[in-house]
């Protein structure tokens, strides 16, 4: 249950929208499952109102649409979808990595050695839904790392969708395996090596997820579908 006043002060909406939202991303709430807004606001204990201001919200950053025939349904990610998002993370990563990487600080080394040893434990584990967790953790980590407002402030609406996307890769283990390669570069200060690392493991993932949702080969990326 959503508390009636949301949480620390928050509108309601906006803790139903993140509820929701972390469903969608978690896969309670598969592709083209419908949300109704009666059993939503029945589950949480709430209006309807507050939940269909949520399902705006969640309509406008690309989770889920709004059909005259079906009501609200979860979004199915197209190509095209993955294909810009992935165009974006390229764009962006390179440049977070890079200053994550130069203003980096023993405080921050600190917190990135604690998020490794807990990673491999689940890693030792084979604890899939563990590793996705601190596979995003990381990435946003790194965003925070970077100090740069403005950087925060573009990737910041985009997080939950690329948090979205790392769920669609069905192997972290193997991207918590690459991410052990970036942190090492950003403890190590190397802003160009980490930058590098970051552009390449954005393209290799990019092939994965397709390859997972659409059957694509790494040569067929280059089209939008």
């Amino acid at each position: 249950m959503v508390p009636s006043d949301g949480t620390a002060g928050r509108p309601l909406r906006e803790s139903i929208r993140d509820k929701l939202r972390e469903r969608i991303i978690e896969g309670t709430y598969g592709p083209g499952d419908r949300i109704v807004e009666r059993d939503v606001a029945a589950d949480f204990g709430v209006s309807r109102l507050p939940v269909r201001e949520a399902l705006r919200m969640l309509d406008t950053e690309g989770f889920v649409e709004m059909l005259a025939t079906r009501g609200v349904i979860v979004k199915k990610l197209s190509r095209r979808d993955v294909l810009e998002l992935f165009d974006v993370r390229e764009a962006l990563e390179g440049l977070a990595f890079r200053r994550a990487a130069e203003r980096l600080t023993k405080r921050d080394a600190t917190h990135l050695g604690a998020l490794r040893s807990k990673a491999r434990k689940a890693l030792e584990a084979a604890d899939g839904p563990a590793l996705h967790g601190f596979n995003e953790e990381f990435h946003d980590t790194v965003n925070r790392l970077a100090r740069n407002d403005l950087l925060a402030s573009i990737l910041e609406p985009l997080e939950g969708r690329l948090h979205w996307i790392f769920r669609q890769n069905d192997r972290p283990d193997q991207l918590w395996r690459e991410h052990e390669e970036l942190l090492a570069a950003i403890v190590d200060r190397d802003g160009d090596r980490a930058a590098d690392l970051a552009v390449a493991h954005v393209r290799v993932n990019r092939d994965r997820v397709l390859s997972h949702l659409f059957g694509d080969h790494p040569e067929g990326t280059a089209a939008a579908g």
